[in-house]
């Protein structure tokens, strides 16, 4: 038998590919093929709607985000392009399930399909509310919402600045409340409070006012109301975002969240270092009622006064108290008028009594004043007188001068009786019976001379030397 011929057709293929005749099938390239699979796919699923769980999700440096979508049997790959990035009302993260809308298309470079996607949901509430728990578990875990966070408001601010729509009603509500209360300087800061971009304007508005000079141009806040009316959560979903969390947890000026109404609760209000169930508790919980302030400091100013006095009211009861412990001045003056009347009476008494003997003596004198009595009293008062009138001159000092004595005395006329006493003074006075005659001791060291008798002998008997 002989064997095959290389140049018959062989349905296992020659060696060297050749074309057969009436063969209209030439062969196409990797790239023809796959730009034909491509249009094929794009024109078969211009337009689909995918529902899966994101996976592997991640931003590239460009903005693309690159992902895949999956179920339980399978996955397909996705991506999106930096626009419909900036679009996109939520963060997308691993584990969510998502709604994405867009087209089917096909990657050459790995011979796969995936699926440009246009925009992207999360799937219904239970996934939204899902994302929410997630998210809040892994901001909490990062220690956001600690209660040692939390800061004091200021009690009485001058400036609060509020982030919010300046179309809604909130605003108004938000100014009415705090000129009914108390007013004061507000600084609006305008965002979108829902839809694309509405996360990023409210997390610059918060970020906005922490940065402010405390002493700029424009008043600093004390205060920051993040405020927004109510709605559905899709309507809320922007202060649930991660990047208005972090913003008004990273604000330096304390803040209020008041967003939706009191039954709503978002992120932000964990972050906030006080909720508001509504934008006017919001204004209510911003300042203090200044009729309240204006009572509290009358009551202070009652109260300081009250203190001042205090002391004065206690000190004048103390006073009254001693007084009236004290006796009465009649009481004092009675015991005093009393020795005044005892004393008083005693000498009425004395007086007539001494007044009684006084005239019972006189009578008993006048009874004695008779004439011979008195005549006999007066002879011998007489001769009592000429008693006296015989000694008198016996006791005159000047009548030895007449016996021819002298009387002997110093400068200061006092009388020298001794003549060592005489010798000592430098001057002695001699008075005779007709006069005085000063003169100087002489031989004052020792005894006196002897002076020579009359006749040459001795000095007459009884008369003794002067000196």
């Amino acid at each position: 038998m002989p064997g095959p011929s290389y140049d018959d057709d062989d349905a296992a293929g020659g060696l060297v590919a050749r074309g057969s005749p009436g063969d209209n099938a030439e062969p196409l390239s990797i790239t023809e093929i796959s730009a034909l699979l491509k249009r094929t796919v794009e024109d078969r699923f211009g337009f689909v709607r995918l529902r899966g769980e994101l996976s592997g999700v991640k931003l590239a440096a460009s903005g693309h985000l690159y992902c895949r979508l999956k179920d339980e049997g399978a996955q397909i790959d996705g991506v999106m392009w930096r626009g419909g990035v900036q679009r996109l009302a939520f963060r997308p993260e691993d584990g969510i399930e998502v709604v994405a809308s867009g087209k089917l298309t096909t990657y050459a470079g790995r011979s796969s399909y995936q699926i440009v996607i246009e925009s992207m949901e999360i799937a219904g509430e239970g996934a939204l509310l899902a994302l929410l728990e997630k998210t809040k578990a892994r901001l909490e875990a990062e220690g956001l919402f600690r209660a040692e966070r939390k800061r004091r408001l200021p009690f009485l601010p001058r400036t609060i600045g509020v982030v919010t729509s300046p179309t809604g009603a909130v605003i108004r509500d938000i100014l009415h409340r705090l000129e009914d209360r108390c007013p004061c300087h507000v600084l609006v800061w305008p965002v979108l409070v829902q839809g694309n971009g509405s996360a990023e304007q409210v997390a610059n508005a918060v970020r906005g006012f922490s940065q402010m000079a405390p002493d700029g141009p424009i008043p600093r806040p004390d205060v920051v109301i993040v405020a927004r009316g109510g709605g559905s959560i899709e309507d809320l979903w922007s202060f649930n975002e991660e990047i208005v969390v972090r913003a008004i947890a990273e604000c330096a000026i304390p803040t209020i969240s008041a967003v939706g109404h009191e039954t709503d609760t978002t992120l932000a209000d964990y972050a906030a270092d006080r909720r508001a169930p509504t934008p006017t508790a919001a204004a209510e919980m911003a300042v203090p009622v200044r009729a309240d302030l204006n009572a509290t400091l009358a009551e202070f100013s009652a109260r300081k006064k009250r203190a001042i006095l205090r002391p004065v009211q206690l000190g004048r009861e103390r006073l009254e108290a001693r007084v009236a412990r004290l006796p009465k001045p009649e009481v004092l003056a009675a015991q005093a008028a009393q020795r005044l009347d005892d004393l008083g009476e005693r000498l009425r008494r004395g007086l007539a009594d001494r007044a009684g003997r006084s005239g019972t003596a006189l009578q008993l004198a006048s009874v004695r004043l008779t004439p011979a009595l008195l005549t006999r009293e007066l002879a011998l008062k007489r001769q009592q007188l000429d008693t006296l009138e015989r000694v008198l001159p016996q006791l005159d000092p000047k009548a030895p001068l007449r016996r021819g004595y002298v009387l002997v005395s110093d400068a200061s006329g006092h009388v020298v009786k001794r003549a060592a006493d005489a010798r000592k003074q430098a001057l002695l006075t001699l008075e005779f019976e007709d006069g005085k005659v000063e003169v100087v001791p002489g031989n004052t060291g020792g005894p006196a001379p002897k002076r020579a008798s009359r006749a040459g002998g001795a000095p007459p008997s009884g008369q003794a030397e002067l000196f």
